[in-house]
């Protein structure tokens, strides 16, 4: 494993680096007063406490109680230093060691699909990563797009691989995939910090350091910079939308499971209430605008979105608010033609898909509302955590989405 500092990189042209982007001390006070305080507020909104999601966030809380001196540190979180004012300044970095060897998909000899570890490093903290590189015969080939995959609360890199089957479509159709790696010392149940404001931004935090990670890689193993694309599960998915609205030229397309809009959370009760969708009333076209606002009018890339109608941890609201501000920025004067088709998939599964196309026929959103499915990765194999084998297979259709997505760039 080596440690990558980033490069001289461009997210215009891959070549030069990303730009440079609390809790007050209070006396000891009675933690775990506080501590039910939580709970109960936790009980009274409804959400499931249990689930991956609310603990990273109910996690999140305990930490900065600890870092304020109002609650003792888990063991877990004692055994490196905690992140502070919501950006990874104080993540523990990696030695430096000797730079990996510039790799090459489509070189001259052939050789076996690997899945390597990695770790990047920025002004905002360090990741590490795990990278999947597909087989192949020795034969040239045009470079390759790129999937990075966020995973979701309680996971890591492996986990998600194995659930998502993103490794075997790679060897099926040719593209690599980078799997960034939450560490317990960002977030206690390694959970994407999409809440935090300093973690909602471009140039800053978790954003910075993904997208940084990604343009390192893009570079060093020749990636077709107008076919990188990322996806998340939960708060995975929720951080797939941060990162497509703070890097649009960057990522062509985003994909999304049961993730959360962008900009609607701005600190922890916030984060409840809008995967509960408590503020229903916020409004679609609120989201658009405030989604596009946050890159001056720029518009977000073509997302497609799953997310099940029984989801107790996010609610299904949340996924119709994602697909409502792509096709808000993507409308123009022509609007946009709408397919509503319904189905069945092989494994039982009922499903509605609405597609959203304009006028040059190119699908800019695809929502797909699974019918009875839960807070998991759907069409998933069941060797990964949160996953619901019955269907409809995210991972194909959101590959399939990500491939017809090609735009004009620099190569």
């Amino acid at each position: 494993m080596t440690t990558n500092k980033g490069p001289d990189l461009n997210i215009d042209d891959l070549r030069a680096r990303l730009l440079s982007g609390g809790w007050p001390a209070t006396p000891v006070v009675d933690a775990r007063g506080i501590t039910s305080t939580i709970e109960r507020a936790l009980a009274s909104a409804g959400l499931d406490a249990r689930s991956p999601l609310v603990r990273g966030i109910n996690a999140t809380i305990q930490d900065a109680l600890a870092g304020a001196g109002l609650a003792p540190r888990h063991a877990t979180a004692s055994a490196s230093p905690a992140t502070i004012d919501g950006i990874a300044t104080r993540i523990d970095e990696a030695p430096d060691r000797e730079r990996a060897p510039v790799r090459a998909p489509s070189g001259a000899r052939g050789s076996a699909g690997e899945f390597m570890t990695d770790t990047f490093t920025n002004h905002a903290g360090a990741r590490g990563y795990k990278l999947y590189v597909p087989s192949h015969d020795g034969s040239e080939r045009p470079a390759m797009p790129l999937i990075v995959m966020l995973h979701g609360c309680s996971q890591n890199p492996d986990d998600f691989a194995a659930g998502t089957r993103m490794n075997d479509l790679a060897e099926e159709h040719g593209f690599l995939v980078l799997y960034p790696a939450q560490p317990v010392n960002a977030n206690a149940s390694r959970c994407w910090n999409w809440f935090r404001p300093g973690d909602q931004q471009r140039d800053a935090g978790e954003p910075s350091l993904i997208a940084g990670m990604t343009l390192d890689v893009a570079t060093r193993y020749g990636v077709d910079a107008r076919r990188i694309f990322v996806a998340g599960l939960s708060a995975g998915g929720a951080m797939a939308v941060v990162l497509g609205a703070a890097y649009p030229e960057l990522f062509a397309a985003v994909g999304v499971h049961s993730g959360i809009p962008y900009g609607v959370a701005h600190d922890v009760p916030s984060a409840f209430a809008a995967m509960r969708n408590a503020s229903g009333s916020r409004g679609r076209s609120g989201i658009g605008t405030a989604a596009n606002g946050a890159r001056h009018g720029v518009r977000l890339p073509p997302t497609i979105v799953f997310h099940g109608d029984r989801d107790t941890t996010v609610h299904a609201e949340n996924g119709a608010d994602i697909a409502a501000a792509v096709a808000d920025g993507h409308a123009d004067a022509q609007g946009l033609h709408v397919d509503v088709q319904e189905g069945v998939a092989a494994g039982g599964r009922a499903y509605r898909r609405t597609v959203y196309r304009n006028v040059d026929n190119q699908s800019v959103v695809e929502q797909w509302l699974l019918n009875g499915a839960g807070h998991a990765w759907s069409g998933g194999s069941a060797r990964g955590s949160f996953t619901d084998p019955s269907g409809p297979d995210a991972s194909a259709e959101m590959i399939r989405f990500f491939l017809s997505q090609q735009r004009a760039g620099t190569a």
